[in-house]
């Protein structure tokens, strides 16, 4: 066994120990259950543990396992999944408390393939409300604990929960939804790695929206390996989305271990360094001595189409309009019962009109065009996750005006992504002087997953951020002061 903890190894580590016989899907489910049980008063990590359902899937997969019938390598793993994703039976609230009785009629497209695989529903963590915010901010449920810092830092957004719950090891992996940087804001936050899957390589369908054109599914997990492993499990056709009707399964595992020697590697120069935190700016800089050790043409190339792409974001007029589509008969009737930022956010749909929004899908696909242009000659894209750490979220959330500067900062670098349609990889690549976690984002062409991964599966071999894990003793203590009270 490993001389790292069981909740912070791998799922290949855990996947090696199940399949051994050094350890039982039920052992590890209860571990799992226990340390939910024990900090996550603390982490707020999981609006709802599902228990019963997660040892009885548990013990059904043991018992699968010891009669010969092996699923594969995710057989017995223990997973959580973003409260936008329905599991059958469990309300799926989406972060409002407008949905408390929400309940699902069928497992989402997600959740039921990962099943099928073998692996444990522990539970649902929560997600801004509605998916709409990149700080990780939920007024009515409550906001995830960065497990970086006893002080509580913001963990990113929207799959805030999902972020915490593997950066603090309470799941081994857990699902997100990215419509600007969802899964990989709270993943370059919280320390782990997430994957950015091109919108039509994973099935939606089950999945809470907030905007179609732009929603993509992805795990957040320890390592580019374990993001191989689910997206393997994950892909493939679903006739309740028609976006992966045409989209043939990739084999991410297959050239997975193959390096990075000759692959060309370049930072994306200039507008994603924009205005970065120095602290940042550095750890990700220092990433392109490790790829040149690897044997990879590490390089710059200049990536104006990010400039325009930010541009784009900022009007945010696509996506206002499909959650305001979404949510209309909704936010008419109970209004005031929406978190007041999200409802300006969605209530800013309203206003758009159809030609501002043909114009704006029009700027899209322009903007699409010139990025594989730019693309032509690079494999993947290197640039900051986030343009600044994990900030304590009593100055985040001190007021409106104190939110937005903070949130446009978490989506800058990863909205690009969406809008130019490419698919994107976000890995630990160091800390801050304050000992916050930093994110190497990679970017790659559309469709073009297992080229990230194995770059990222190169890079985490030759170094160890993604081994490291928080120091949680200041959890006992917090609890303890609750208690007090």
């Amino acid at each position: 066994m490993s001389d790292i903890p069981l909740h912070f190894q791998s799922i290949s580590e855990l996947s090696q120990a199940i399949h051994g016989g050094a350890l039982s899907p039920v052992e590890l489910t209860r571990h799992f259950l226990a340390r939910i049980e024990e900090l996550d008063g603390a982490l707020h990590a999981y609006l709802r543990v599902l228990p019963e359902r997660a040892l009885g899937a548990a013990e059904a997969a043991q018992t699968a396992l010891r009669a010969g019938q092996d699923l594969g390598p995710l057989h017995g793993i223990p997973f959580a999944v973003k409260d936008l994703f329905d599991a059958k039976g469990v309300p799926t609230t989406a972060g409002s408390p407008l949905l408390h009785d929400n309940v699902a009629a069928a497992d989402a497209a997600a959740t039921l393939r990962l099943a099928r695989a073998g692996m444990v529903l522990l539970g649902k963590t929560h997600t801004v409300q509605f998916a709409y915010g990149g700080a990780g901010v939920n007024h009515h449920h409550g906001t995830p604990h960065n497990p970086w810092l006893a002080r509580h830092h913001v963990p990113g957004g929207s799959s805030s929960g999902s972020g915490v719950a593997v950066g603090a090891g309470l799941a081994p992996v857990a699902l997100g939804t990215d419509t600007g940087g969802s899964v990989r804001i709270p993943a370059g936050l919280n320390g782990v790695t997430g994957l950015k899957t091109t919108v039509g390589r994973i099935s939606r369908a089950g999945v809470f929206p907030l905007s179609h054109s732009l929603d993509s599914v992805g795990p957040l997990c320890r390592s580019a390996e374990d993001a191989a492993l689910l997206l393997q499990a994950l892909q493939g056709p679903d006739e309740r989305d028609a976006s992966t009707r045409h989209v043939p399964p990739v084999d991410a595992l297959r050239g997975l271990r193959d390096g990075v020697r000759g692959m060309h590697v370049a930072f994306a120069e200039t507008a994603l360094w924009d205005d970065v935190e120095p602290d940042v700016a550095a750890r990700v800089r220092d990433t392109g001595k490790v790829f040149e050790s690897l044997g990879a043409k590490v390089g710059s190339v200049p990536f104006k189409v990010a400039a325009a792409a930010q541009e784009l974001n900022r009007r945010g007029n696509v996506i206002a309009a499909e959650a305001y589509a979404v949510h209309e008969e909704r936010i008419t009737r109970h209004g005031d019962q929406y978190d007041p930022i999200v409802a300006a956010r969605i209530l800013g749909g309203k206003d758009v009109t159809a030609a501002d929004y043909i114009r704006n899908t029009q700027a899209w696909a322009t903007l699409r065009e010139e990025a594989l242009d730019a693309l032509r000659n690079v494999e993947v894209l290197l640039c900051p996750t986030t343009v600044i750490p994990a900030k304590p979220l009593d100055e985040v959330d001190a007021s409106l005006e104190a939110y937005v500067t903070p949130n446009l900062k978490y989506v800058r670098n990863t909205a690009v992504g969406n809008i130019l349609n490419l698919c994107a990889l976000s890995v630990p690549c160091g800390f801050t002087a304050g000992g916050l976690p930093v994110g190497l984002m990679m970017y790659g062409k559309p469709f073009d997953e297992a080229t990230l991964l194995r770059a990222g599966y190169a890079f985490q071999q030759a170094t160890d951020w993604h081994r490291r894990w928080p120091d949680l003793s200041w959890v006992a203590k917090a609890q303890g002061r609750a208690r007090d009270k």
